[in-house]
């Protein structure tokens, strides 16, 4: 419930966004300044998941949830609060800690409660309500804006997150024993003082005697730059030191260096891709100088991991399988990627002008993953890794190619609700076996590394992915608009672009079948006999 939560924060915005954007006063005009609310929240969630996938490793996985969903309890309550950007995108960045810090925790709980050959179905539960995020983030977007504005989103989050806190204290426990007063005590007080400071009410703004604290210092109009702001700041960055403080010894043995270095790699290639305009351009603002820094980090990583002692990504953890797990994830998510972005793309483009409708022809996709996760999963009681992979992203392959051929009134005939639920349902059978495999063959000490790299694998494919395959897309747009006779006419520059969109689906298409070869390598039987399957 906690991955699902979090997968469906991914994609709340996506109706929300422009009342958000008015919410921190920017208008419709200004959407490039708004890039940062989601390429924060990918920020967050892809950097840190290697820390958080070695913690879990280090120390009570059910303790790591725990942390997580605080985590996004705080960067949802911040988000709610947010009257300016860099608040609001602070706190999706710390959203985006949170949640994506939850699918390692939960993963590696899979392995540890249940044994190597009996992990294949609830891979898929963890796999298919991920996945279902994808559908009810937006649903349950407009459900709440139906009836309140978009903050209530995000304290609905905070709710539900502390309301899942408690169940996993209920059912898993996670708690130490003796929780320290002090981080407890400074926590809540900066809790406190903050909301006072981002909330500003007005009661106590236009107090005589209580108002002082909120008036601004100088020219600024920012909340925080007020004494009761500044105050908040110091409590919050007392209360992380205090928690920093009596973690040191295990942040100390995950290896905080090598944490820092590589995270810092991963969040400087989402920088330069996520905040890039997918119809429009390859990467982002920054990118170019962005991309010579990543490769400086994640060379200095590498030098780092030989000579640490305890390295963040263990020795012996990229190996055998996993390594092949981690190409196929990445092939996964370069195929996925593709249809959620170019599916409604092409939808504005021959079928319908309304956005709304768009993402309806989306949701052929969305509901078949889902279903293919289960199914996956629960083929692993019979069947190997690579088996399940491999056919599930062969059929996503051909219905990519499928795909690739369509132009106007595509969309309209009920062939192409066949093709999509097809792609969608072989890129959820994927989705459990590469788990599965790469817990399989890593130490058991280490799952929680293994199912965050993973992880990691797939996003950096998603995000990387659609920017290879929209630069291969605007090439061929760009060729096609200089071979028109007549480059005003209206309708044959709509076939350029479709022709961008059918290049898209060519270039997901070889991902998909990459990952089905790759497949192979992940093992097409089972690697040792399930004893329940001989119970009377």
């Amino acid at each position: 419930m906690a991955v699902a939560l979090a997968a469906a924060d991914t994609y709340v915005v996506v109706l929300a966004l422009t009342d958000m954007m008015s919410g921190v006063g920017i208008g419709i005009d200004s959407l490039q300044r708004a890039t940062p609310i989601i390429s924060g929240f990918l920020l967050g969630y892809i950097a840190v998941l290697p820390l958080i996938g070695r913690l879990a490793d280090l120390t009570a996985r059910q303790r790591v949830l725990l942390g997580c969903l605080a985590i996004f309890v705080v960067g949802s309550a911040i988000t709610a609060l947010a009257v300016e950007l860099p608040v609001l995108v602070a706190g999706r960045v710390i959203q985006g800690v949170g949640g994506g810090g939850l699918v390692p925790a939960t993963l590696a709980i899979v392995a540890q409660l249940w044994p190597a050959d009996r992990r294949g179905t609830p891979l898929g539960v963890v796999g298919a309500v991920q996945e279902l995020g994808s559908v009810l983030g937006p649903v349950l977007g407009a459900a709440v804006l139906a009836v309140a504005d978009w903050r209530a989103i995000f304290w609905l989050n905070a709710v539900l997150g502390v309301a899942l806190a408690f169940a996993v204290v209920a059912t898993g426990g996670g708690m130490p024993a003796r929780p320290r007063a002090l981080p407890v005590a400074v926590s809540l007080v900066a809790g406190v003082v903050g909301w006072l400071a981002l909330a500003a009410p007005e009661s106590l703004v236009t107090s005589v005697s209580l108002g002082v604290p909120f008036v601004p210092f100088g020219d600024s109009t920012s909340r925080l730059m007020t004494p009761i702001g500044v105050l908040a700041l110091a409590l919050l960055l007392l209360a992380v030191a205090l928690w920093v403080r009596g973690a040191w010894p295990v942040l100390r043995r995950a290896d905080l260096l090598g944490a820092l270095l590589l995270g810092g790699a991963l969040g400087c290639i989402v920088l330069t891709f996520a905040a890039a305009n997918p119809e429009k351009e390859i990467v982002g603002p920054l990118g170019f100088a962005l991309l010579p820094v990543a490769a400086v980090l994640a060379g200095l990583y590498l030098l780092h991991h030989r000579r640490a002692g305890t390295p963040l990504v263990p020795r012996g953890v990229v190996v055998g399988r996993t390594r092949w797990s981690l190409l196929v994830s990445l092939c996964v998510g370069i195929a996925l990627v593709a249809v959620i972005v170019d599916v409604p793309l092409l939808a504005r483009l021959v079928h319908t002008e309304s956005e709304t409708v768009a993402a309806f022809v989306l949701v052929r996709f969305l509901v078949a993953v889902p279903v293919g996760a289960l199914i996956g999963g629960w083929s692993l009681r019979r069947l190997g890794d690579g088996l399940v992979s491999g056919v599930g992203l062969a059929l996503a392959a051909v219905g990519l190619v499928v795909m690739s051929t369509w132009g106007r009134g595509s969309l309209a005939e009920w062939t192409s609700t066949v093709v999509l639920a097809l792609v969608g349902f072989g890129i959820g059978l994927a989705l459990a076996p590469v788990n599965n495999a790469a817990l399989a063959d890593s130490p058991e000490d280490a799952h929680g590394t293994a199912s965050a790299l993973v992880v990691v694998a797939r996003m950096v494919g998603m995000v990387a992915g659609l920017a290879l395959l929209t630069a291969i897309g605007l090439h061929q747009y760009y060729a096609a608009v200089a071979a028109l006779p007549d480059q005003t006419d209206g309708q044959a520059l709509l076939d350029a672009a479709v022709v961008q969109v059918e290049w898209v689906f060519r270039g997901a298409a070889i991902a998909a079948a990459v990952g089905a070869l790759g497949s192979v390598a992940l093992g097409r039987t089972r690697t040792s006999p399930d004893p329940t399957l001989s119970d009377p």
